[in-house]
């Protein structure tokens, strides 16, 4: 049976009227997506972008001030490592990193990771979106249309990534597409979430086993909640806060707790997925 809950208001998102600064920030972003469709080297596309926003005095002799002596030391390192090729990512260290694959999107992951760590992108919203938006189709696997990443994201490979239209992903999001991860269209990941797709023995960490982790069409994943590899979450389905889903999530199904389990059903569920158990066959 169906629970009636009381009606919600709907307060759909405000729309904001143009930024003053909004022609350059157009110019900005046709200058990168330009940049990125003429297959500009990324790493160079990378440091230069990063340094114009740091260290603009810099932007024009970046190879000279990080030799120059007369530098501190800490701004030398600062100014190296607006290079991608001068840092190391986690996943870098994964056995089964694909070195050829990843070295081609690890600029555009840097880029996008130092990008929110700066004043321009930061907390700034619709800028931040753009911009991501922007490098996602170069990073992903396969990326829909209207995509919408906050600050903060960040992924494993990122080559594992499949999204479909419509994706909102929120601030500190880890997706670890190590084995894969598949999102169908209008999944909405809420702050600080975790989606996992490898796993580690308890007898032995070393042993790692990766799984494609499948969340499907309206999935939504809430607050600080986790879900755990291989796990398939069926359309329409909500993993509540601070959940960990374990085992795969039925559709229309709202699963909590640790281990999540199913407590109930959305009330826009087809005839066959209104019952919060399965009866089982004698």
């Amino acid at each position: 049976m169906k629970a009636n809950f009381p009606a919600m208001p709907i307060y759909p998102l405000r729309k904001l009227p143009s930024l003053p600064i909004a022609g350059i920030e157009s110019q900005w972003l046709e200058k990168l997506g330009g940049d990125l469709e003429s297959g500009t080297d990324r790493a160079l596309l990378c440091r230069r972008t990063l340094c114009e926003i740091a260290y603009p005095q810099f932007a024009g002799n970046w190879e000279t001030a990080v030799e120059d002596v007369k530098l501190p030391l800490p701004t030398r390192l600062a100014l190296s490592s607006l290079d991608p090729r001068n840092v190391t990512l986690e996943p870098e260290y994964y056995a089964e990193c694909d070195d050829a694959r990843f070295q081609k999107v690890k600029p555009l992951l840097w880029l996008w990771y130092s990008f929110d760590r700066t004043p321009l992108g930061g907390q700034n919203v619709e800028l931040g979106v753009q911009f991501r938006r922007l490098l996602a189709p170069y990073i992903f696997k396969r990326c829909g249309e209207n995509f919408k990443a906050f600050q903060y994201v960040e992924f494993s490979f990122g080559y594992n990534m499949e999204v479909g239209n419509n994706v909102v992903v929120h601030r500190h999001v880890l997706l670890d597409d190590r084995g894969g991860i598949s999102l169908g269209n209008n999944v909405s990941i809420s702050d600080y979430a975790n989606i996992y797709s490898h796993t580690h023995s308890i007898v032995d960490q070393r042993d790692v086993t990766d799984a494609l982790t499948r969340l499907e069409d309206g999935v939504r994943i809430t607050y600080h909640a986790t879900v755990l590899a291989g796990v398939h979450v069926n359309e329409q389905a909500m993993v509540g806060a601070m959940a960990v889903a374990t085992k795969d999530v039925r559709p229309y199904h709202v699963y909590v707790g640790i281990p999540a389990k199913s407590v109930r059903v959305k009330p826009n569920a087809p005839v066959g997925q209104d019952a919060l158990t399965t009866v089982k066959p004698r």
